[in-house]
């Protein structure tokens, strides 16, 4: 699904744009993808996984969440780089179609300018049109607590917890928090 493009004016000034991936978009995505991933445990991914996507499946998923009609992936592009994103998923079963799952990222750079709260509005928005869907859920790790701040400042509560979800290279196991929004 595509996302009509607006305009964001950042906590410190900046003009932000909110829109759908380009395929322009695919190096600065992937450099996204790698420096996220290094600047925090609280992804799925280490900076070394993040590296073995190429841009041809890059660009395979953009063609893929911009043409479905209820995926849908919001960039915020800060002077022609893109600084976060965000992305919804929803299932084609019909027990799993009422629910979908939310990504998101953003560079530590750009924390606390409002790109956060941008990109979930963004994406809510997207979901509210969907009259299957009946909840949004996302997941955070353990001692995440931006994280946790703004997924309850949009509404979402804590539904469940995967003990020991999450182990760190250095073996240390930690939980993984289940939200859910209802629609």
């Amino acid at each position: 699904m595509m996302i009509t493009e607006r305009t964001l004016t950042l906590r410190d000034g900046r003009t932000a744009v909110l829109r759908s991936p380009r395929e322009a978009d695919i190096p600065s995505l992937l450099e996204l993808l790698r420096r996220v991933t290094e600047e925090t445990d609280f992804l799925m991914r280490y900076p070394e996984e993040a590296g073995e996507i190429t841009p041809e499946q890059e660009k395979a998923f953009i063609e893929d969440v911009n043409g479905h009609a209820h995926n849908a992936m919001v960039l915020c592009v800060v002077e022609g780089r893109v600084v976060g994103s965000c992305s919804i998923s929803t299932s084609h079963r019909i027990k799993l179609r009422h629910r979908a799952g939310i990504g998101i990222s953003v560079l530590r750079d750009f924390w606390g300018q409002g790109i956060g709260t941008a990109l979930l509005e963004t994406v809510i928005e997207a979901a509210r049109r969907n009259p299957n869907l009946l909840q949004i859920e996302l997941e955070f790790i353990e001692g995440n607590h931006r994280a946790r701040r703004l997924y309850e400042k949009m509404g979402f509560r804590i539904v469940g917890l995967h003990p020991n979800a999450i182990q760190l290279k250095d073996g240390t196991l930690l939980h993984e928090y289940l939200m859910a929004l209802p629609l």
